[in-house]
């Protein structure tokens, strides 16, 4: 439920602030005190459309905040929330939206940082907002497919076993399709699969022999060098040469004098150590760079055949993989296809048996599904032309159509329509034909009317220019449904009839006035006495009378009485 609604800066509404409470809050005014722009506020922290055009003139941002409370019957929003990240153990959400002269728009919940996008869609767990573009959407076959829907808790849980079963079931026909499709390149492809596959096979490759390849072309490739090297660095060690003893000569005689001082004096025991272990360790260099020279071979035939080894190995590389690994890893794919193909008959077979096991089941919850809403529909007909009377239409006609469709759709395989005729003697047309935007505007509030008992799923309704085009005694049974709504739900509704007016439980007076030659609106609550005063002056004009602050107080004390009747389920 809408707590507080703080605006800044927006278009009239320099800074504003408004308490909202349960059941219905009536916002009336002088036209173009802002009533509307108060709405437009409220549906900005709703995720709406909002341009740096509503910007208060001389101001560089505005600013909308909006308190809601939550109670557990808010599952799928809590969900949301928790999807997101948002806190919301407090049972209470704060947004808060600004949008600077640049355009830039920046939204906070409950502290947190969210898209536009995701505030859209919370936006529609907390307020239904009814105006006439509402009453259109009435008009789209989608729109009445979901009203039914969403009717009776029980065709929701056969409408979602549905779309799995049909999912499940078009997936299966897509995989079916793609088979039958490439059916058709399978001659082509299977040469070249053959092709590819025998290419690689007679190569013979091993995992990791590239590498090992380029090692040893490397080390062939620079033989005469690494034989130079190891002959001088083994002369040097051990062989002698023209610059003196070698290493090993010299320091075994380093071995040998410490060896002989030591029987004198012993302080340098440590150092003999250290010769004698690197006397050992190099002894044993010397000895595998001798043998690293004896068997060292250059053969330039080996040499070439390595170097057509490693170009057969880049052509494949360069075909099918970065490495010999990936070469193998897409013969592998290639023997899966083969396979793949060769079995194609009986994984054909396979899907056809499993694609008619699942139409079968599909048509199983299809025929429920279908079963459930002709019942949703003959329910909830009745009780729409029920409310079409007491909304001043006793000719009116009304039925929801349930038809079988062709074939199966995302949501079924049925057909929705509403028919309505406003006379007698008129046969029933579908809705977008024959309805005037009088008549949708109230089949509209019927619809509502009836949903609202049912559907606890948003818990606050606006209705935005309600009562355009009506009055007299369809005026006070349009005052009378919406009474009747927020009973179930809080409702926040801006009338100019004083039959609506004098419903309300919340009475929110608009007005403009001039403050530094800026206009600027203020918001305040109505006393009960007030209100009498507002809705003699809606009644009868500028100049009250005594007789219009007495009617108006019948129609306040009527209002009482038939809200109390609401209450008790009379």
């Amino acid at each position: 439920m809408l707590k507080t609604l703080t605006v800044w800066n927006f278009a009239l509404l320099e800074h504003v602030q408004v308490e909202f409470g349960p059941g219905l809050n009536i916002l009336t005014g002088e036209t173009g005190a802002g009533k509307s722009i108060l709405i437009d506020s409220l549906g900005a922290v709703l995720g709406q459309r909002v341009s740096a055009d509503n910007i208060r003139s001389g101001c560089d941002w505005l600013r909308v905040e909006a308190v809601f409370s939550l109670d557990e019957e808010s599952l799928g929003l809590h969900e949301f929330l928790t999807q997101q990240a948002i806190d919301d153990s407090e049972n209470m959400l704060i947004v808060t939206r600004q949008v600077t002269r640049n355009g830039r728009s920046n939204v906070l919940v409950n502290g947190c940082h969210v898209t536009l996008a995701t505030l859209k869609r919370i936006g529609t767990f907390l307020v239904d907002i009814h105006g006439q573009n509402e009453n259109l959407a009435l008009l789209k076959e989608e729109s009445q497919l979901h009203l039914l829907d969403t009717y009776d808790p029980d065709l929701s849980e056969a409408l979602a076993a549905y779309e799995c079963a049909y999912r499940a079931w078009t997936e299966q026909r897509k995989r079916y399709d793609e088979k039958r499709q490439a059916s058709r390149e399978y001659a082509q492809r299977l040469d070249m699969l053959h092709w590819q596959d025998k290419e690689i096979t007679d190569a013979e490759l091993k995992e990791g022999e590239d590498e090992e390849l380029e090692a040893e072309i490397r080390k062939l490739s620079h033989a005469e060098k690494i034989v130079g090297f190891v002959e001088e660095s083994y002369n040097l060690l051990d062989g002698g040469s023209s610059r003196g003893l070698s290493v090993l000569a010299a320091l075994s005689q380093v071995k040998k004098d410490l060896g002989d001082m030591s029987r004198f004096d012993q302080s340098l025991e440590n150092a003999q150590k250290i010769v004698e272990e690197a006397f050992v360790s190099l002894q044993e260099a010397a000895y595998e760079l001798r043998d690293y020279g004896e068997n060292m071979e250059f053969s330039p035939e080996r040499l070439d055949t390595l170097q057509q080894r490693m170009d057969l190995i880049y052509r494949l590389c360069k075909k099918y993989g970065a490495t010999v690994a990936d070469v193998l890893a897409h013969q592998q794919k290639v023997q899966q296809e083969l396979l793949d193909i060769e079995n194609y008959d009986d994984d054909i077979a396979a899907l056809e048996k499993k694609i008619a096991s699942l139409e079968a089941e599909l048509a199983r919850k299809a025929q429920r599904l279908t079963k459930l809403r002709q019942a949703a529909a003959d329910d909830l007909s009745a009780a729409i032309r029920t409310q079409l009377l007491e909304l001043g239409m006793p000719q009116a006609r009304f039925y929801i159509a349930v038809t079988p469709a062709d074939q199966y759709g995302p949501h079924g395989r049925d057909e929705v329509a509403m028919y309505f005729s406003a006379n007698a003697g008129e046969t029933e047309k579908p809705l977008q034909k024959v309805a005037s935007g009088g008549e949708l505007s109230r089949i509209a509030l019927a619809i509502k009317t009836v949903a609202s008992s049912r559907d606890s799923s948003v818990p606050s309704m606006v209705f935005d220019e309600i009562d355009t085009g009506i009055g007299g005694r369809t005026a006070q049974m349009v005052a009378e449904r919406i009474a009747l709504v927020a009973q179930y739900k809080q409702v926040l509704c801006i009338t100019h009839l004083p039959q609506i007016a004098c419903m309300a439980d919340e009475h929110l007076y608009i007005s403009k006035g001039i403050e530094d030659n800026h206009a600027v609106t203020q918001v305040r609550p109505l006393s009960e006495r007030e209100q009498i005063s507002e809705i003699a002056r809606m009644a009868s004009g500028a100049d009250m009378t005594t007789a219009s602050i007495d009617n108006a107080r019948e129609m306040v004390l009527h209002a009482k009485m038939k809200k109390e009747s609401f209450r008790q389920g009379s």
